[in-house]
């Protein structure tokens, strides 16, 4: 396989297993959340090398996530706790963690190919160069296949527990009452986004990460009109923005993940004109929502 195929699958890959679990991010309004998860995964990033010595090894990943569940857990703890209020506890949480992993950096790492740049930017073409050999005959970059393992773990616990994540996004209350573990789900999900965003953390760092996940969801947010449409247009808008953004940065030699950012960008506004034009076509006053009525929630709660 030719470096610059592996580079677009790569690419691909990587935006739709941010975007699987993206959906259900936007839904729950959760969106700020990648931003936090983003940062505070660097200190487990270190802590994961500090034990290891070995940054694709899966301790890294696994240290990296429970860290994003650490921002989620500590978040909530002080927004119930009622010391601060709206989306402070992020702001006091993610900094602190993000600020002790870039000390661990500088400071312990200066031997190690990771740098302040590439976590906050990543560089999807240095995690191509690592390339998996088969047989002697190179079959693709190793990150590719790491990125696909991840794509499909998410689309099977999200496929296997979409009935009770559904009902605990759109009626919690009733989730609750039908025997749905929403806290523990709720967790879960998040441990699940949390390593997520730390696999593609050496392609798109701690900044773009967001856009992977959030901005294909919300644009396809402005078109669908049930959840599953959603889901499939969101996949489609992340694969299409991946090999946009690739060509585009291949043709102006600009970096990979900021020009697909760019093009994830442009994808909403056009997906926002467009939904906005044909509510003025067809007279209606408002955009109609997702159409998930209490019925839908109950019947998939009860699966």
């Amino acid at each position: 396989m030719s470096f610059i195929v592996g580079t677009l699958l790569l690419a691909v890959v990587t935006a739709s297993a941010c975007a699987v679990p993206g959906v259900f991010v936007v839904l729950r309004k959760h969106s700020m959340l990648i931003d936090a998860i983003g940062h505070a995964i660097l200190p487990g990033i270190a802590l994961g090398y500090l034990f290891t010595n070995n940054l694709n090894s899966p301790v890294v990943i696994v240290c990296a996530a429970l860290a994003g569940v650490l921002v989620v857990l500590g978040a909530q703890w002080l927004g119930d706790s009622g010391l601060v209020i709206g989306d402070a506890p992020q702001g006091l949480i993610f900094p602190a963690l993000f600020s002790v992993g870039v000390i661990l950096i500088t400071s312990h790492f200066s031997n190690v190919h990771l740098d302040t740049h590439a976590v906050l930017v990543g560089d999807l073409n240095l995690a191509a160069w690592h390339q998996l050999s088969l047989g002697g005959v190179q079959i693709g970059p190793v990150y590719l296949y790491i990125m696909l393992a991840v794509l499909v773990l998410n689309v099977a616990v999200i496929g296997l527990f979409y009935p009770q994540l559904l009902a605990s996004t759109f009626d919690g209350q009733f989730a609750r009452s039908i025997g749905v573990p929403v806290s523990m789900l709720s967790v879960a999900f998040m441990f699940l986004v949390s390593l997520t965003v730390t696999a593609a953390f050496n392609a798109v760092g701690a900044i773009l990460v967001i856009a992977l996940v959030v901005i294909p969801a919300a644009a396809a947010k402005q078109l669908a009109t049930t959840v599953p449409r959603m889901m499939a247009l969101t996949v489609l808008l992340a694969a299409v923005g991946a090999v946009a953004g690739f060509g585009v940065a291949y043709l102006l030699d600009a970096p990979t993940s900021a020009t697909m950012t760019v093009i994830y960008g442009l994808e909403f506004l056009s997906c926002a004109l467009w939904a906005r034009w044909t509510r003025q076509t067809r007279r209606s006053p408002t955009r109609r929502p997702l159409r998930v009525s209490r019925a839908q929630v109950e019947v998939a709660g009860r699966r």
